[in-house]
């Protein structure tokens, strides 16, 4: 990656045309090609930018622009539109490049992989006689999360959201109807489990016979354990 701290100017053409008056400004421009233009507030969106793919050239300023003090001209251009960013850099302030690497992406604490992971850990938290039949079982439509029997051994699918919309529990209802054409696990009853459900999803959940469960993903990590709560 390399670093730009520039007086400089930015003007953008393509599907609009915005203009960036004179200012001190960082320039980012990444290993994958994309440059991108910051100020030092508005948090973490640029005030400009051009995605790849993109090819970014050094140029000599123009006459007029260099009677304006331009030391120096970036053109960028899309290589799949007519979009143009054009940064005149009147100072550079400071210039670098660091080898950051393979960046090993993001990763999140509480996503649906480890709700399911917890909740087949924890199984008895549907209730007392849960027991877990196996994690993603796989049907012709596609996985679902967990698969389970309950105190009277009749089987159990449950579909898990980290926020439960209609679209999960039509979800779910399309593996319930094909879950109950096999004999071998029919009848199947649904659970809908998610650490935040809507009205409108628990409404249709409930009038489908589908039971909804909210989940505590502290509590279930054990980290908000309510018998060790004062309050």
């Amino acid at each position: 990656m390399r670093l730009v701290i520039a007086k400089c100017s930015v003007d953008y053409d393509g599907r609009l045309s915005a203009h960036l008056p004179l200012a001190t400004r960082l320039l980012l421009v990444k290993a994958d090609g994309s440059v991108l233009v910051h100020s030092d507030g508005g948090s973490y969106k640029p005030l400009n930018w051009m995605s790849p793919p993109c090819a970014m050239a050094e140029v000599e300023p123009e006459a007029h622009e260099a009677a304006d003090g331009v030391i120096l001209a970036w053109q960028v251009q899309h290589a799949k539109s007519e979009d143009r960013l054009r940064v005149l850099i009147h100072e550079v302030l400071h210039d670098s490049e660091h080898e950051l690497g393979v960046d090993p992406g993001l990763i999140k604490d509480g996503v649906e992989a480890h709700l399911q992971r917890l909740l087949a850990e924890h199984i008895h938290t549907l209730g007392e006689g849960y027991s877990l039949v196996r994690r993603e079982y796989m049907t012709a439509i596609g996985p679902v999360d967990i698969l389970c029997k309950d105190a009277t051994g009749r089987s159990v699918a449950v579909e898990i959201k980290r926020r439960g919309d209609i679209d999960g529990v039509e979800q779910l209802t399309r593996y319930l109807e094909l879950m109950n054409r096999d004999p071998h696990l029919s009848p199947v009853t649904g659970v809908f489990a998610a650490q935040e459900i809507k009205p409108q999803a628990r409404t249709l959940a409930t009038d489908r016979g589908i039971r909804c469960v909210t989940l505590d993903y502290d509590a279930l990590k054990g980290i908000d354990n309510s018998e060790h709560r004062l309050f």
